[in-house]
């Protein structure tokens, strides 16, 4: 009878089991691999980030890499988790946007009526409403056309992003026969600002409009500053969903 097995040093294989040296190697690999995607999966977000930007640093001013290793030191956190957004870089888009606004922001006129910030991953312009229409009027004042045309501008560069355009007045209550209440008051004053959009050719498939009326102010309305703040138009800009 022959024999099926062959000495390879110290070691002695059969010939029918050699698929399992195969196998066991695929299963250390597979295990290895795992293993570092849960690595991954566990770093600390911000932290993460902290060194990422260093190394971009370093690489731009051409100097040796240095923190990469202070990567696998950082500790666990069950709260946070990173995405292959983070990783590969595509949130800076709405970053850029965000720098965009804010420059917009802090020049012209009507610099102390207009905040930006992000919120959930939104770019949100903040207008008062003094800035663009008169009191308990839904028509926009001329001089406001100014500050569109200006957004106008910088959306042209991000046709990717939606734009909700919400409406939110005080809580001091209007009755006219226009405008039974804020709620009407505040609808038509962002419907009123989406079709002013539109008219210099931004496409109404972009665009959103909703009045909240004095459901959601930024400042409690204890007096007329706060109420003043509260009174505004935003801009609501985020970015459209891969594939739309």
């Amino acid at each position: 009878m022959r024999d099926n097995t062959y000495n390879s040093g110290f070691i002695t294989y059969d010939d029918e089991a050699t698929w399992l040296v195969t196998y066991a190697d695929l299963m250390t690999i597979l295990l290895v691999f795992f293993i570092l995607l849960y690595t991954l999966a566990s770093f600390e977000k911000i932290k993460y980030r902290q060194a990422v930007d260093e190394i971009r640093v370093h690489v731009e001013q051409g100097q040796n890499l240095i923190g990469l290793m202070e990567l696998m030191e950082i500790p666990e956190s069950a709260d946070t988790r990173i995405t292959i957004e983070d990783i590969t870089g595509l949130r800076s888009r709405t970053q850029a946007l965000m720098v965009d606004m804010s420059r917009f922001a802090e020049t012209g006129d009507y610099r102390d009526d207009i905040s930006t910030r992000i919120l959930d991953g939104k770019v949100i312009v903040s207008i008062q409403g003094q800035a663009l229409f008169a009191s308990g009027s839904a028509a926009l004042n001329q001089a406001s056309l100014d500050i569109f045309d200006r957004i106008i501008q910088v959306l042209a560069d991000y046709p990717d992003y939606n734009i909700n355009i919400k409406g939110h007045t005080d809580n001091i209550p209007i009755s006219t026969p226009v405008f039974p209440s804020n709620w009407e008051l505040s609808a038509v004053r962002a419907t009123t600002v989406l079709k002013h959009l539109i008219s210099k050719g931004v496409d109404p498939k972009r665009l959103t409009a909703t009045g909240f009326g004095d459901v959601m102010p930024l400042v409690p309305n204890t007096s007329e500053e706060n109420r003043s703040q509260n009174r505004r138009v935003e801009f609501v800009l985020e970015k459209k969903e891969t594939g739309n």
